[in-house]
């Protein structure tokens, strides 16, 4: 029976997580968001204010049908279009706007059939850095590469009921805000300073640079070779 120890950042102790409970809005919708990384749990699970908890788990994997978006048969653009059918971005303007239907139509997968994600996690840095992508102000290539930027890695997110049953708690650990929530900032901005070194780099003169404007216009389509794979794997 294989099994994977899991991490959850909270401000509480979650013995038995809940199926379809919490924020609708998170990456991929309803879900328990975990991480294999306890240092990374400890600082998702504390505040400025408050200390969290690292809640660590065993998860059965068997019998579960995993998505992983880290797979070279995936692109980013997969993970941005679910990120548009979850998250609520601000389209302020008409290519935003027209990027999103392009988008969710020609890069949309089926994850909801799936009992377990892993992909991205898109943070308030890693988040501006989808906005700006959507604005056609950097390319995709510098997208794929700023998604790494600040090393945040990946998370596990059960999905179904089924995934739900085969998850046990083990322990809990707390997480001193006092050190993790400097570590989340410093990540955070870490991240934010690297984007905006790449960012200041010019991609006109670029011919390979792809923007969204590129995609739309030229009809690129899901599997395009064009279009960079996930960094992760």
């Amino acid at each position: 029976m294989k099994q994977i120890k899991l991490y959850h950042g909270s401000e509480n102790i979650i013995k038995i997580p809940q199926y379809h409970f919490g924020n609708p809005k998170n990456d991929y919708g309803y879900g328990f968001y975990c991480t294999e990384n306890p240092e990374l749990a400890k600082e998702w699970g504390c505040s400025e204010e408050k200390d969290g908890f690292a809640n660590e788990y065993l998860l059965n994997l068997e019998g579960l049908s995993l998505l992983n978006l880290s797979q070279s048969k995936y692109n980013i653009l997969n993970w941005l279009a679910i990120l548009l059918e979850n998250r609520t971005f601000e389209l302020a303007s008409d290519i935003s706007i027209a990027a999103k239907g392009y988008l969710l139509n020609n890069f949309s997968i089926s994850y909801k059939k799936y009992d377990i994600i892993r992909g991205y996690r898109a943070d308030d840095s890693y988040f501006s850095f989808a906005n700006a992508f959507l604005n056609n102000t950097i390319s995709v290539q510098k997208l794929n590469e700023a998604m790494y930027l600040g090393k945040l890695g990946e998370q596990v997110v059960l999905k179904s009921k089924k995934a739900f049953s085969q998850i046990s708690f083990v322990s809990s650990s707390t997480a001193d805000r006092n050190i993790y929530y400097p570590k989340k900032m410093l990540r955070d901005s870490t991240a934010r300073q690297s984007f905006f070194k790449m960012r200041s780099e010019s991609e006109l003169t670029n011919p390979n640079a792809i923007f969204i404007i590129d995609i739309i216009r030229g009809g690129i389509k899901n599997g395009d070779p064009r279009i960079p794979k996930v960094l992760f794997e």
